[in-house]
């Protein structure tokens, strides 16, 4: 058995993990890269699609599921395993997440032809997210699956969004049963509309996310007041509240603590306090406003104080002065009215979607402010701004920063230090090795050096597609498996040999793809098994350039 590392090692982004068992071959996630590691979407899969039985999503954020219908548009015909919830909020997200991909191939390939450079295709299509979602198989909280002979698990709450999951995996191997578990994304403890993460007793290894391992949040109630002096601050000099949300889970978190102060009349800020309940409130992500919906449909796992409220007839995610915003034209309107206001939209990172646009219209103006609630990857507009650039390009245009720009970590989706360090804590039985993943390089080391000191467990953080062999409970015989080098397994010889070998194989498909693709019919059937032989095909230049990196040509 073993792990193989492909994502969310060098940062937060494109979360992906292979594990090896028994002949069978499971993915843990399979997210998009984000921000600096973009790039890394358009390179080939470390592995063949066709190959996966299973992939367990611990839950719907695109830097966890993102690269789903690309997996099926190569072939993938396994099972896709994930809570009810996921599943309901990837019928939106994914979709959402091709339309971002076709948009974005339609704008590259008018500025290529414009520069007689060839066309580009999205990474994947609205077809193909569709067509993806055929594969996922939802079960429940708690409930425990047999998958097959060698492996069982179970979905446990991780209170990070709605249906985010902590899994815990029972492998057979040999005459043990090996356990490992991934906690996905920890969410923080008395999160709203959210239960707790839940406590997991055993574990032989833990996979776990530490992006923030070095830090920790401010308090819920400081939060909240945080955020609503800087609200009735910007609206009394006549300004507009912009904030970057992610669409699913923070927006409806935002809304939540909002409602508080709108329909409760919570707050106590003298002359303003009527203030407050005056400002309208643009939701303006068309996907915040379908996942929201989903929120409704799934209030069955919201915890107990949303409950509460639900019973006494009060919608947590509802308040008057409240707009989804319908279609473009509204979007659009926003920017050309001088009413203060606040705008909340995607995506979170400011890497696509309507909050550009926003962000445009309002950097430049001092009476604005735009308030950061959640996580800014390195590389992106979002990060740029929070860490006080003075100048940034949008759509090719040079904007100034003159608006306030304030980070409300409190909002974050994530546990912080003292949740993470807690979460270890509830392990009754402590995991022989911890495996560190999803963070900074300084925030999984600090994690590490303080899970070591507190709980004495050994922490590994893996490199990009490191593989690590699980010989058995024995914490002593987790090893890096060894790599191949030029000085080592294969002589400069054999790889030569090796690299003519693949070279004939790649002539010979080469040559049956330039007969046959011309008449190609257009059944999804052909068109499946077309992309599969293609895919073969690009594995094995990847092998070659692979090699001739070893060999030195």
């Amino acid at each position: 058995m073993n792990i193989r590392f492909m994502g969310a090692v060098k940062g937060v982004t494109g979360s992906c993990h292979l594990i090896e068992y028994g002949g069978k071959r499971l993915l843990l996630d399979c997210g998009m890269f984000q921000g600096r590691d973009e790039k890394l979407n358009l390179q080939e899969l470390d592995f063949d699609p066709t190959t996966i039985d299973y992939l367990l999503l611990s839950h719907s954020h695109i830097d966890h599921s993102g690269r789903i219908p690309l997996l099926v548009k190569q072939g993938f015909e396994g099972t896709i395993y994930c809570s009810k919830a996921t599943f309901d909020l990837c019928e939106i997200m994914l979709l959402d997440s091709a339309h971002i991909q076709e948009m974005e191939a339609e704008w590259e390939n008018r500025k290529a032809k414009r520069a007689g450079k060839p066309a580009v295709e999205p990474l994947y299509t609205k077809d193909d997210a569709n067509e993806s979602l055929d594969y996922f198989y939802p079960i429940l909280y708690g409930q425990i699956i047999r998958v097959d002979d060698h492996l069982t698990i179970r979905f446990n709450d991780a209170g990070h969004v709605l249906g985010s999951s902590i899994i815990e995996m029972w492998i057979k191997k040999d005459d043990e049963v090996i356990k490992i578990v991934y906690s996905g994304d920890l969410g923080t403890k008395d999160k709203p509309i959210l239960n707790d993460p839940s406590i997991i007793e055993s574990a032989d290894y833990v996979i776990m996310e530490a992006t923030y391992g070095n830090r920790v949040h401010e308090d819920a109630r400081v939060r909240e007041e945080t955020l609503i002096n800087i609200i009735l601050k910007t609206v009394l000099r006549g300004g507009t509240v912009v904030i970057p949300s992610f669409a699913v889970g923070r927006t409806q978190e935002i809304i939540y603590e909002l409602n508080k102060y709108y329909d409760s009349h919570l707050a106590d800020f003298g002359t303003t306090t009527n203030l407050l309940e005056k400002i309208p409130v643009y939701v303006d992500s068309p996907l915040a406003t379908k996942a929201t919906q989903v929120f409704h449909r799934n209030a069955g796992v919201f915890d107990e104080e949303a409950k509460d409220l639900l019973k006494k007839g009060d919608n947590p995610l509802s308040f008057s002065n409240l707009h989804f915003v319908q279609n473009a034209e509204e979007s659009k309107k926003l920017n050309f009215s001088d009413e203060p206001k606040i705008i909340i939209s995607s995506s979170g990172m400011c890497e696509a979607g309507r909050i550009k646009h926003h962000l445009k219209h309002n950097l430049w103006k001092r009476n604005s402010s735009i308030v950061f609630v959640g996580y800014q990857a390195e590389g992106t507009l979002g990060r740029r701004i929070r860490d006080g650039a003075k100048t940034v390009k949008i759509f090719g245009e040079e904007i100034y920063v003159n608006a306030e720009v304030y980070n409300v970590e409190g909002f974050s989706g994530h546990a912080d230090k003292n949740g993470l360090m807690n979460w270890l804590k509830g392990f009754r039985e402590k995991p022989c090795r911890l495996f560190i993943v999803h963070g900074e390089g300084e925030a999984k080391e600090d994690f590490a050096r303080e899970v070591r000191s507190q709980l004495g467990i050994e922490c590994i953080i893996p490199e990009y597609n490191e593989v690590y062999e699980i010989m058995g409970k024995d914490a002593v015989e987790c090893a890096p498996r060894k790599r191949i080098t030029p000085d080592s397994e294969l002589s400069q010889e054999r790889i030569q040999e090796i690299i003519l070998e693949l070279q004939k194989m790649k002539d010979m498909f080469e040559h049956t793809m330039g007969q046959v693709e011309d008449h190609i019919s257009s059944d999804s059937v052909t068109l499946k098994k077309y992309s599969m032989i293609n895919n073969i095909l690009l594995k094995l230049k990847n092998d070659m350039l692979n090699l001739s990196m070893l060999s030195g040509k």
